[in-house]
């Protein structure tokens, strides 16, 4: 009895469809919140995770805060110790679909898609809707976006000594090259 259930899950197993997943663990995200005659204040992360899920469009990325760098090790710092508080919230994610995505209908030529879904930051969750270009180069599907986030939208606080120096609306730009 147990020979016969194992040959019937086996052969079930063999025929549900398999989903085609297209995965990146070095994409990047680079953000920046300068403002204008102050000092340059950017950062990159280039080991964050991606999975795309090419049957339906859904998608999911993983950004651990602590690998964000800047050019000024001070403002690392102060970044993961005062501002995101990168011991109590360790990692930023985003989950969400790509609207009327159909993987066949990529080619080489960047094509603009929306992407909505929910970015938790810092504690909080952010409904967005972002655009997007996804073009394929062979196998891989790369995925550019610039979009802004306002600090205020996930309780981040920015003390009034260097208010000036911080925008409250923070660039990012995300470049995923998914395998």
């Amino acid at each position: 009895m147990k020979n016969i259930l194992g040959f019937l899950t086996l052969c079930l197993l063999s025929f549900s469809p398999i989903v085609e997943k297209k995965i990146t663990k070095t994409g990047t995200i680079t953000f920046e919140a300068s403002v204008p005659s102050f000092e340059e204040v950017k950062a990159k992360n280039d080991a964050v995770t991606a999975i795309l899920n090419t049957e339906n469009g859904e998608i999911a990325a993983l950004a651990l805060m602590k690998g964000f760098r800047f050019k000024v090790a001070l403002m690392e710092e102060h970044f993961n110790e005062n501002y995101i508080e990168s011991n109590k919230y360790p990692k930023a994610t985003f989950k969400g679909k790509i609207e009327n995505f159909d993987a066949s209908k990529l080619s080489s030529t960047a094509q603009e898609y929306t992407i909505k879904g929910k970015l938790e930051l810092h504690g909080k969750s952010k409904d967005l809707n972002i655009k997007a270009k996804l073009k394929k180069n062979g196998e891989i599907i790369n995925l550019i976006s610039d979009f802004k986030v306002n600090v205020d939208d996930f309780d981040i606080e920015i003390p009034s000594v260097v208010s000036k120096k911080l925008s409250k609306q923070v660039n990012v730009s995300l470049d995923f090259n998914l395998k």
